[in-house]
């Protein structure tokens, strides 16, 4: 059984130190657990390698522990829309793995999984695979990819059970799931505590996999790019 904590700022500092490793759940800022993050920001630890699709925006999100000078090297598919991130790159104080979205996913797959590393096609004859071990399969070139296992994972769930259970919710789930097996201990922040069992058939992310459950913050989520579209006109004879 997972345990619940309304502050898990001690517990995080009890297994983070200094160089640490942490796999992120989100994909921007959508289902990315912010009150996790602010939680490592309070811990102080510094040298970390993140691992996560992106680092959010300016001071949201992992935004966060680049503004507290928190990380050393990122572990990412796409890092555009963090400005302060991109100055600290170049000035190199920085370090950035760039690794392709897909590879990305089934390198935290992997890693959750046990399997110490992977062949893959993509990658291949460009600088994401310089220095990699290169095997021939039925005469196509593939890379070696390394499987990653976190010292810490972190996600945001929509629910979450008495056993630490978890569902997510729309593309919220992203990358969830897959950085909460991946962590050799791993924390959840859930927006909805239930006082009753989720139904097996439904549960996406099961306890096993769940150490540490805390309560989301309550209060309106960060949109990263607000879009909406205009008014429809209906067509003529049809009323809306």
């Amino acid at each position: 059984m997972s345990e619940f904590l309304e502050d898990v700022t001690d517990r995080l500092a009890a297994v983070l130190t200094d160089g640490a490793t942490i796999a992120v759940g989100g994909f921007g800022l959508c289902g990315t657990p912010v009150g996790l993050i602010e939680a490592v920001r309070r811990t102080g630890v510094r040298d970390l390698t993140i691992v996560s699709n992106n680092m959010g925006i300016d001071g949201k999100g992992l935004g966060l522990l680049i503004e507290g000078d928190q990380v050393a090297t990122v572990v990412a598919s796409y890092v555009g829309e963090n400005k302060l991130f991109a100055q600290r790159y170049l000035e190199g104080r920085i370090e950035v793995e760039f690794t392709p979205q897909g590879t990305l996913a089934e390198r935290l797959r992997a890693g959750g999984a046990g399997i110490a590393g992977f062949y893959t096609r993509t990658g291949v004859g460009t600088d994401i695979a310089q220095g990699k071990p290169h095997e021939v399969f039925d005469g196509t070139s593939y890379v070696l990819e390394r499987g990653i296992v976190a010292d810490a994972s972190l996600v945001r769930a929509h629910q979450g059970d008495p056993q630490g259970n978890l569902t997510y919710r729309l593309t919220a789930r992203n990358f969830n799931p897959l950085v909460a097996t991946a962590g050799r201990v791993t924390f959840a922040e859930v927006e909805r505590l239930l006082d009753h069992h989720i139904d097996p058939d439904l549960i996406e992310t099961p306890s096993i996999f769940v150490d540490h459950v805390t309560r989301a913050a309550a209060g309106p989520k960060d949109i990263e790019k607000l879009v909406t579209l205009p008014p429809t006109t209906a067509p003529a004879g049809r009323k809306n």
